[in-house]
């Protein structure tokens, strides 16, 4: 699907405007001692507010009961698809989150996740995190109409991993979105490694392709381990990881993050 046309142009951003609206609003409500079911709640009545819904909740998956939350909350060593009933301990000054929030508004989704630390990061999570970020603003730079798909990779790859010593979690990636949650094309983190591996490598980006590209950072491991059918994703050696998340629209002109305000909150809760 392309989105070419002005109003669903607008109503594309207005979906990426209220996920960014959710963070902000996180921002503020978030603070060591609450529960992961406590944000959640939070996330869900601001949705609301918004005139929007949590495009996860109930999401259905083959394997997988209904996703139960209204975000992805994945603390610490978990990488993506956290639940608020993996655990009801308080959050703890030194424990990172990673929040994923996804909407439906009129019919069209906003996808996008930001990694926040409790308290003061010390200086190997505090790298973990602006690894995270950069990749995302290289990554997006790289993202330029009628140059491969892989062209992502290569330029998040090589700040994550060469030139900063850290894991992109393989098997995970971004994805066309819409009108629906999940679409094509797969956008893989890391080049292929042999052939077939992410047959749309070398598919170029078009003017008008809708996309949530996500780099998933471990310290220690591109390896994930889950428990049975559980939702949950962590990393294989229990070090800790950041999910970074944005949307993007393709035009003549290059690449639009629909989600820029992002990066002009802080990631660093002190309350």
């Amino acid at each position: 699907m392309l989105v070419t046309d002005p109003k669903d142009i607008l109503h594309a951003e207005a979906a990426a405007e209220r996920v960014v609206e959710v963070h902000r609003r996180l921002v503020k409500f978030l603070r060591v001692g609450l529960t992961l079911p406590e944000i959640d709640s939070f996330v869900g009545a601001t949705l609301k507010d918004l005139g929007c819904s949590s495009c996860f909740l109930d999401y259905a998956v083959r394997g997988h009961p209904p996703y139960p939350s209204q975000a992805c909350l994945s603390p610490n060593a978990c990488v993506v698809h956290g639940t608020h009933t993996m655990t009801r301990d308080p959050v703890r000054t030194g424990d990172i989150l990673s929040i994923d929030i996804g909407v439906r508004n009129k019919g069209w989704i906003g996808d996008a996740a930001w990694t926040y630390s409790f308290g003061e990061p010390d200086k190997l999570t505090r790298a973990l995190m602006e690894s995270g970020k950069e990749s995302l603003r290289r990554g997006i730079a790289a993202m330029q109409p009628q140059r491969p798909l892989i062209d992502w990779a290569k330029a998040v790859q090589k700040h994550v991993e060469k030139e900063c010593g850290f894991h992109l979690v393989r098997g995970l990636g971004g994805h066309g979105i819409g009108r629906e949650l999940h679409g094509p094309p797969f956008i893989s983190n890391v080049v292929p490694t042999y052939p077939g591996e992410w047959g749309e490598a070398w598919k170029p980006w078009v003017p008008g392709m809708l996309v949530a590209v996500e780099p998933m950072i471990a310290i220690g491991t591109t390896e994930t381990r889950t428990k049975g059918r559980e939702w949950p994703i962590w990393t294989g050696d229990g070090s800790l990881a950041v999910h970074y998340e944005a949307d993007v629209l393709i035009t003549a002109k290059g690449p639009r993050n629909l989600t820029e305000g992002l990066f002009e909150m802080p990631d660093v809760i002190t309350a």
